[in-house]
C-alpha cells in the first residue's frame, strides 16, 4: 500500500506543469554608459536580463523591474566588454614550457589549415582570471606557425567547459607573410605567397571535383582532404582570411591574392599598413593593430610609428587594435589609451577594443557594442578606462558578475603576511 502511495504521488507530481525560473535581472544605474553603436548617455541605465542586455538608455527611460538587483554607477562609465582579436588565452599556459602551449600543431607543414584551436583551449586557464580583471571579457585565441597556421575561435573569458565560452568556432583561417613563417617553412617571402596561391587554387579545384575527388579520379593535389575543405570554406565566405603581415609590400601581396579569390581580408599586424591606407580603405579590409609599436625590430618593421591607428582611421579603415599578448591582455585599455595619445578619437578607440573586433570576426551580432538583445558583456570602470589609474569595479560576462579574485591576488594574500605593507619609509632618524 506504501508503495502505491509513492507511485499515485509521482504521478500527481508530473502532471504540475513545470514553470521557467525567474529571470535575474541586474540594473547598472546612473553611470555614463557608452553604447558604441549609439551616442554616450548620461545618468544611464544598462538593464541585463539573464544573460543578455534587456535594454540600454537614460534613466527616465528604463523602466527597472522591482526585483532587479541595483548596481549604482554614478560618477562610473559602463562599456561593452572589452575584446582583444589576437591572443592565445586558453591555449598557453607557460611561454616557456612546450608541453603548456597548445596553439601551434609540431609539424613543419607549411599549410596547417585543417587545425582547429578549439579542440586544445583550457577553461579553467590561470591566464583567464586575471585577463578578465583589466575589462577585458572576450578575445579571438589564435593558432600560429606555418604559411597557414590554422582556425581561430572567439571564446568569453567564462565557463566551464569549452561549449560554455564559445562565441564561434574557426572563426577566422590564418596565414602569415612573416619572417617566423619563411624562416619555419624553408620559404622565400614570395614563397609564402606561392604556397598561399597554390592552396587556395587546389581547394578551389577541389571544390568543383569533389564527386570525382572521392572516386580518385582527379589530379594529385597538394593537401589533404580537411585542408582543402577548411580552405574551400574560406573561398565560400564562411570565415574570413586573417592575415599576419607588417610590411608593406607584403600587404600588398596580401590583396592581391584576396582579389585574386575574392576573399573576405583582415590584415593583423599591419605595421606599415599606414602606407597602404588609401588601398586597405578601398578594399573596405580591416587592420588589427598594436598601438605601442614604435621601434624597427626588424627589416619588416621600418616603417612602425605610434599613430599608425590613428592614419587608418582618419583614411577611412576599419581599425581593431590588439594586445597581440596572452599573459598581458589586460592592458589591452592602455593600448588603446596610447593610441588616443598619439591621434586616434576616443569614440574610435572604444570602437577599436569592442564593435571594431567583434565585427572582423563575425560576432557583431551578439557582442561588442550595449544594445539590448547582444549578450550581457559589460565592465563598470571607476572612470575613464584608458587612464591607467582606472579600476574595473564590476565586470559582467553573459549577465554573470565575475569574482574579483585571480591566482595573482591570491598569491599576494598567501605571502603577504608582514603587516602593513610597503612598510613605512624611516629616515634612519
Amino acid at each position: 500500500m506504501h508503495l502505491r502511495r509513492l507511485s499515485l504521488l509521482a504521478t500527481f507530481l508530473l502532471l504540475i506543469p513545470v514553470l521557467p525560473a525567474t529571470a535575474q535581472s541586474t540594473a547598472l544605474v546612473g553611470g555614463t554608459v557608452h553604447p558604441v553603436s549609439g551616442p554616450e548617455i548620461k545618468d544611464g541605465v544598462v538593464l541585463l536580463q539573464d544573460d543578455t542586455i534587456a535594454a540600454v538608455g537614460p534613466r527616465e527611460e528604463v523602466s527597472i523591474p522591482s526585483d532587479a538587483r541595483r548596481i549604482d554607477a554614478s560618477g562610473q562609465v559602463v562599456t561593452p566588454g572589452l575584446m582583444d582579436a589576437s591572443t592565445a588565452t586558453g591555449l598557453v599556459e607557460v611561454s616557456a614550457v612546450g608541453s603548456t602551449r597548445d596553439n601551434a600543431l609540431d609539424t613543419d607543414d607549411a599549410i596547417r589549415a585543417a587545425f582547429r584551436v578549439t579542440d586544445g583551449i583550457n577553461p579553467h586557464s590561470v591566464v583567464i582570471p586575471v585577463t578578465r580583471l583589466g575589462g577585458v571579457t572576450t578575445v579571438a585565441s589564435t593558432p600560429s606557425g606555418g604559411a597557414v597556421a590554422g582556425q581561430g575561435a572567439v571564446i568569453d573569458l567564462h565557463g566551464e567547459t569549452v561549449d560554455e565560452m564559445l562565441v564561434r568556432d574557426r572563426a577566422a583561417l590564418y596565414a602569415a607573410f612573416t619572417p617566423g613563417a619563411a624562416e619555419a617553412t624553408g620559404e622565400a617571402r614570395g614563397g609564402l605567397a606561392m604556397r598561399l596561391r597554390e592552396a587556395f587554387e587546389d581547394a578551389q579545384f577541389y571544390a568543383e571535383h569533389q564527386d570525382d575527388y572521392q572516386r580518385g579520379a582527379t589530379r594529385d593535389l597538394s593537401l589533404s582532404r580537411l585542408d582543402l575543405e577548411a580552405l574551400a570554406s574560406t573561398l565560400d565566405g564562411e570565415r574570413p582570411l586573417v592575415v599576419r603581415a607588417a610590411r608593406a609590400s607584403d600587404i600588398d601581396a596580401a590583396l592581391r591574392i584576396a582579389e585574386e579569390f575574392d576573399l573576405d581580408l583582415r590584415i593583423e599586424g599591419g605595421e606599415e599598413a599606414w602606407k597602404r591606407a588609401d588601398r586597405l580603405a578601398a578594399a573596405n579590409v580591416p587592420v588589427i593593430v598594436k598601438a605601442l609599436n614604435n621601434l624597427p625590430t626588424d627589416f619588416d618593421r621600418l616603417g612602425t610609428r605610434f599613430d599608425n591607428a590613428a592614419r587608418l582611421d582618419s583614411a577611412g579603415v576599419p581599425v581593431a587594435i590588439s594586445s597581440f599578448d596572452t599573459h598581458n591582455a589586460r592592458t589591452l585599455r592602455l593600448e588603446a589609451g596610447n593610441a588616443v595619445r598619439y591621434g586616434l578619437a576616443r569614440d574610435a578607440a572604444l570602437r577599436a577594443v569592442t564593435l571594431a573586433p567583434a565585427e572582423a570576426l563575425g560576432v557583431a551580432d551578439t557582442h561588442g557594442s550595449l544594445a539590448p538583445g547582444k549578450t550581457a558583456n559589460v565592465v563598470v570602470w571607476s572612470d575613464d578606462p584608458f587612464e591607467p589609474l582606472t579600476s574595473v569595479e564590476h565586470v559582467f560576462i553573459g549577465g554573470t558578475e565575475m569574482p574579483d579574485d585571480s591566482r595573482q591576488k591570491r598569491l599576494l594574500r598567501r605571502y603577504d603576511e608582514r603587516g602593513d605593507w610597503p612598510p613605512a619609509y624611516d629616515d634612519g632618524s
